[in-house]
């Protein structure tokens, strides 16, 4: 009886076969490569794929006999697109190949799933919206066009962070403005560093640089504050300043998707004037 396998030789086993099962899915065609005489095996070959992958084919060979062998990041990068593996896949690779998931390739994704408009608007009193990578505003409830004014913002300019840095009504909003946004932007900074290499996210942040003083010395200061508390002051018209928790939530992880969730604190008389208020018609909006 053979002696049992150790976790990184079993690893190692999962990694060969799964790399077996990719390549031999992939047509020559699909990759550019011409389809030649007969295949012993379907997919492509080991060659081919050392080839587009840029390593050599011992190399590759050992690394698909599940020998115990390291691989880069960059490598596997470049392994991922040869062998069209799609996100879920890739970050499988990553795990057998590694042990730990790979960077996120972050994307500013603009649909949302229906159940999530569903949920945010049975929590009518609640201010609630969806965030893209971007930080563009995706949906939002009643009580979140209320508060921050939503829908009276072109489409494309419904963005939190440009209206966090644009707008003369969001700086009324939030109170005291320059200690949230601060932190606002720091939150924003760690997502950015996620998609850097998404030209509509650099896009964003360059703008945003010619248009906000504050935006362009504070971004350029590369300050990174401590994760955010989870509170929020908002200066709320007719009622005053209203202490808010707030929390987000990943609501689908793949397309960057967040749900951010404000509760003013309860037993508070502001917080019950908050309530009342959002009763109210809306007498004027943000600016």
């Amino acid at each position: 009886m053979s002696a049992p396998q150790t976790p990184s030789q079993h690893t190692r086993a999962e990694l060969a076969d799964f790399l077996r099962s990719r390549r031999e899915r992939i047509s020559p065609k699909e990759v550019g490569l011409p389809a030649g005489g007969r295949r012993r095996t379907p997919g492509l070959r080991r060659e081919e794929v050392a080839a587009l992958a840029g390593v050599g084919l011992s190399w590759y060979t050992w690394l698909e006999q599940g020998r115990d062998i390291k691989a880069s990041s960059a490598f596997l990068d470049n392994l991922s697109r040869v062998l069209k593996l799609d996100e879920t896949e890739r970050r499988h690779l990553f795990l057998l190949a590694h042990q730990r998931l790979p960077p996120e390739l972050g994307h500013a994704i603009c649909v949302v799933p229906p159940l999530i408009n569903r949920l945010i608007n049975d929590i009518p009193s609640r201010p609630s919206y969806v965030l893209n990578l971007r930080w563009d505003v995706l949906i939002w409830n009643s009580a979140a066009d209320r508060v921050f004014g939503f829908s009276s913002r072109p489409a494309d300019r419904r963005n939190l962070l440009w209206m966090l840095f644009t707008s003369p009504g969001m700086r009324e909003l939030f109170s005291p403005w320059d200690e949230q946004a601060l932190q606002i932007l720091s939150s924003f900074r760690r997502d950015f560093v996620r998609a850097i290499h998404d030209t509509d996210i650099t896009g964003l942040v360059a703008e945003l640089e010619n248009v906000s003083p504050d935006f362009k010395a504070w971004w350029q200061q590369q300050d990174i504050h401590g994760p955010c508390q989870g509170i929020r002051h908002l200066q709320i018209p007719t009622v005053g300043q209203v202490e808010f928790e707030h929390t987000s939530l990943s609501i689908d992880e793949d397309r960057h998707l967040r749900l951010v969730y404000y509760a003013a604190k309860e037993g508070r008389p502001e917080s019950r004037d908050f309530e009342q208020w959002l009763q109210q018609e809306p007498v004027q909006e943000n600016s």
